[in-house]
């Protein structure tokens, strides 16, 4: 065998080896499960809510754990398929916002059409995935109101208590106390529509990151409560400021 051929040989083997070893990106929600497969799978909690006021904007919300990366948002063409069939869902490229400082983030996206999303993001040695979210900004937009009881029977740790709005589909509500630089304190979901700062009893989900400081006496804090349907849409948002007495 001439070297000049030996050549050619060593080069193909190695350029066939190369090419077996490249992950092509790609715009597939299944394909990128695919090609992630040897990751641990793990959860995303997320949902989306409309803008108050303008009916064509809606928010992909999510809680990302401080070592996330590659956060990326997938959607369907239209709400008719499957939401689990994962091959209807390509990856888009939208804006990205913190929200409360960055303790969470969005999506923000300006389309009126409503489809099928979820978002995606990784962690060490993870691929989190959230469940499918229904966006409904132009059949049901989300709810925007200021309505809560506050009761202070105990000053630094009220009691916050709210109702349905005109949608009876919520299934479990999502609440966030801020201060008045909008720093997340404490990150809580319950099924009850109430919530008593920072009691824990009835919480069936906290994303609070470290135990919250007390409330205190005359200071201004904020109350924002997110209602939220089984397929992961806001019905109803309540924000609220208070002072503590």
């Amino acid at each position: 065998m001439s070297k000049k051929l030996s050549l050619v040989l060593v080069l193909f083997v190695l350029f066939s080896c190369t090419k077996e070893k490249v992950i092509f990106p790609t715009n597939n929600l299944q394909e990128y499960l695919n090609q992630n497969s040897g990751l641990v799978a793990d959860e995303v909690i997320a949902c989306a809510a409309s803008n108050e006021f303008d009916s064509a904007v809606s928010y992909i919300f999510y809680y990302p754990i401080p070592t996330a990366t590659e956060i990326l948002y997938f959607e369907t063409e239209d709400t008719t398929v499957d939401p689990n069939d994962f091959t209807q869902y390509t990856k888009r490229e939208l804006p990205q916002e913190g929200v409360f400082n960055g303790y969470l983030g969005r999506f923000v996206r300006n389309d009126t059409k409503e489809v099928w999303s979820i978002v995606t993001y990784k962690t060490n040695g993870k691929l989190h995935k959230s469940n499918p979210i229904r966006l409904k900004h132009q059949s049901k937009a989300t709810e925007y109101t200021t309505t809560v009881a506050i009761e202070f029977t105990q000053n630094t740790s009220p009691k916050f208590t709210w109702q349905d709005g005109i949608y009876s589909d919520t299934a479990i509500y999502f609440q966030v106390i801020t201060n008045n630089e909008n720093n997340l304190l404490s990150g809580t979901y319950t099924y009850d529509q109430w919530f008593q700062y920072y009691q824990l009893n009835n919480v069936v989900l906290n994303v609070t990151r470290e135990t919250p400081s007390d409330l205190e006496v005359a200071k201004t804090y904020n109350f924002v409560m997110m209602g939220v349907s089984l397929d992961n849409w806001v019905n109803l948002v309540i924000i609220k400021d208070f002072i503590v007495p």
